[in-house]
């Protein structure tokens, strides 16, 4: 049997370039255990310096593909560059197929770039529950950019604007109607509008149709003091990642240097804070609880009681503990 190594020696040897070392605390996130809390707090002290990039779209839209290539690209600047890949859990055996880490192929044996997959298992939002723990690590250790792909389930996909930096909508030509993108709300959550797959003869449409909401977005808000922008990109061609890098950058430089800026980052820790608050409620509540559970459940099932007081009676008694 393997010798159990503490979180705080892990932490050590992560912040060395032990890339194995890195990934057995991605596993203690996600496995959320009181023992990695210390060493957490610590790799979040020291990180900060990252660029956090967001990556969402509707599935199809390319994403996985266009991670791949800025990251290749990135690489070629010299930047090192963090991958969390979330892909969709079994509803089964609650596992993921990690098809990102496939399709990721051509960054692998790059000592410079991280990939790392995470099952959403249930959790809502389109990120997995230890993405932000991941990013820590990644940031912590020096990565230059650390990237979110989301898990792609469109209009619940809210959770990545309130934990990255910047945020990158992928659209593809072809995949809805002219007012998709206004349905799934992307207008309000987008940085960066891509358009990918941009070599073929409909993406025109789609970059026009983008241009034309946002205008009547910031039209109808009174302004913004940051514009989204909208950059065309193939990664058959290599077309069009240059401009994208440049716009991901002068968000950056907006977000260190702007007041709505700073207020963002201020948003992004209190939505961490709440998020972190909500997961030790839950285990608390469970842990508490859980002999109820059986009970309460099956007077529910027989319909004794109705759901409003098997809420009530499950709450009942329930007192929270303090920090541990």
């Amino acid at each position: 049997m393997a010798k159990f190594v503490p979180s705080d020696v892990l932490v050590e040897r992560a912040l060395v370039g032990d890339s194995a070392a890195m990934a057995r605390l991605m596993s203690r996130a996600e496995a959320a255990t009181p023992e990695c809390r210390p060493a957490f707090a610590r790799l979040y002290q020291k990180a900060g310096q990252a660029h956090i990039v967001g990556i969402t779209g509707v599935p199809g839209s390319g994403k996985s593909t266009l991670v791949s290539t800025l990251t290749l690209k990135l690489r070629a600047a010299g930047k090192r560059v963090g991958i969390i890949a979330v892909d969709p859990s079994s509803p089964y055996s609650g596992g993921s197929i990690m098809g990102d880490r496939i399709r990721m192929s051509a960054l692998a044996g790059d000592e410079g770039v991280f990939i790392r997959s995470m099952a959403t298992r249930g959790a809502h939002g389109g990120m997995a529950r230890a993405s932000l723990e991941a990013v820590d690590v990644l940031d912590a250790t020096g990565f230059d950019y650390v990237i979110i792909e989301t898990v792609g389930v469109g209009q619940a996909e809210v959770e990545i604007a309130r934990a990255a930096h910047t945020v990158v909508v992928v659209s593809a030509p072809g995949l809805g109607d002219d007012i998709q993108a206004i349905k799934a709300g992307i207008l309000e959550i987008a940085d960066v509008h891509v358009v990918s797959k941009c070599d073929r003869p409909d993406a025109n449409r789609t970059i026009s149709d983008l241009k034309t909401m946002l205008t009547l977005g910031l039209s109808l808000s009174g302004g913004a003091s940051w514009q989204p922008k909208v950059v065309p990109t193939s990664s058959a061609q290599g077309e069009g990642f240059e401009e994208l890098i440049t716009a991901l950058d002068r968000h950056a430089q907006w977000m260190r240097s702007s007041s709505a800026g700073q207020d963002r980052l201020r948003h992004i820790a209190e939505f961490r804070m709440l998020k972190t608050a909500e997961d030790l409620l839950s285990q608390q509540f469970l842990a508490t609880r859980k002999p109820a559970l059986a009970l309460i459940s099956g007077q529910l099932s027989e319909r004794r009681i109705s759901p409003y007081q098997a809420a009530e009676r499950l709450l009942a008694g329930f007192q929270l503990e303090g920090p541990a």
